[in-house]
């Protein structure tokens, strides 16, 4: 039965693949596009939601909300028969904007990454700016890898530069947890985590942010 949700990497770095491959039991379609973009065409015929996860800033954790938003969508409509949503997982680099507008020609939203620390303020407000905003398509900025046990003053001060910007945001928060850093060399995704209090809780911030979306279906 084909999968409800399929994972595109066009990140040339290839994390996503290597994470993916480490995964023995993959929720959900998975290709690396960055040498053949122009496949990204035939998402426009498939009639499934293409959402592009984008921030030219490398390191703000891109790759983790694709492949585990995609777990949690994949999870909710495992009874689906076939294709709803597309998840694509962008470059890190402004040398490889030319993949990341080509992902744009197909997308129906954006989700931008963004963690609490004051040096990816600035690259994000240029794919914002530059890139993401000049697409017209919706987006929404998300506050990823929070760690908790750092207060909540780095995390007030960048939702209150998010809302001085007036862009978009979410309401969910990534936060950041150890079993999320390991998962990719266990091969694991966050429906996947061992049962215990700190998996719950990381499972439960992508469930939430999947449910603010209304990632839950075709429409």
């Amino acid at each position: 039965m084909p999968a409800a949700v399929y994972v595109v990497s066009i990140d040339p770095q290839a994390s996503t693949v290597w994470w993916a491959n480490r995964i023995s039991d993959l929720p959900f379609d998975f290709s690396q596009e960055h040498e053949t973009p122009e496949n990204l065409a035939i998402l426009k015929d498939t009639g499934a939601k293409v959402h592009v996860i984008a921030n030219q800033k490398g390191g703000v954790g891109k790759t983790t909300v694709t492949l585990n938003l995609g777990a949690v969508v994949a999870d909710v409509l495992k009874e689906k028969a076939t294709l709803q949503h597309v998840f694509i997982d962008t470059p890190g680099s402004l040398q490889d904007e030319n993949l990341l507008l080509e992902a744009l020609k197909f997308a129906h939203d954006v989700i931008v990454p963004m963690p609490p620390e004051p040096l990816a303020f600035d690259p994000t407000a240029r794919t914002i700016q530059k890139v993401v905003e000049p697409s017209g398509l919706p987006y929404k900025v998300l506050v990823n890898n929070w760690d908790p046990r750092d207060g909540k003053t780095e995390l007030g001060e960048t939702r209150d530069y998010i809302a001085a910007q007036g862009w978009p945001a979410l309401e969910t928060t990534i936060r950041r947890y150890k079993v999320h850093t390991r998962a990719s060399a266990e091969g694991r995704v966050v429906t996947q985590y061992d049962e215990n209090k700190p998996s719950f809780k990381a499972r439960e911030d992508f469930y939430r942010l999947a449910i603010e979306l209304g990632y839950g279906g075709g429409e």
